[in-house]
């Protein structure tokens, strides 16, 4: 997972490239095989460990996703972490400095 953040007048803006393959479970194989449905449900940040962003996502979210959104407050330095949960229960948190 890949985040940027930037603090610019008391906004702090951050980006997220989040790695997965996110199938739909509509897809077939070469063989003519549904492809299980695996994707994203879930990703949420925090900051300073205060929740700053959550949203429900679904199949319909591209493979590894770009999320972007801003919230108020922050400082060079602080530390935002986003954690994302998919369908099968898997987890990752990545963490990065704001600057």
């Amino acid at each position: 997972m890949k985040i940027k953040a930037k603090v610019k007048k008391d906004v702090t803006k951050v980006k997220m490239l989040i790695k997965h393959a996110m199938e739909t479970g509509r897809r077939k194989d070469q063989d003519g095989n549904v492809i299980p449905g695996l994707y994203i449900t879930e990703v949420s940040a925090s900051h300073n460990g205060q929740p700053v962003f959550h949203a429900e996502v679904g199949q319909a979210v591209s493979k590894d996703p770009y999320i972007a959104f801003s919230f108020k407050g922050g400082v060079a330095g602080d530390k935002i972490a986003i954690t994302w949960i998919d369908s099968s229960g898997a987890t990752e948190t990545g963490e990065a400095a704001i600057k």
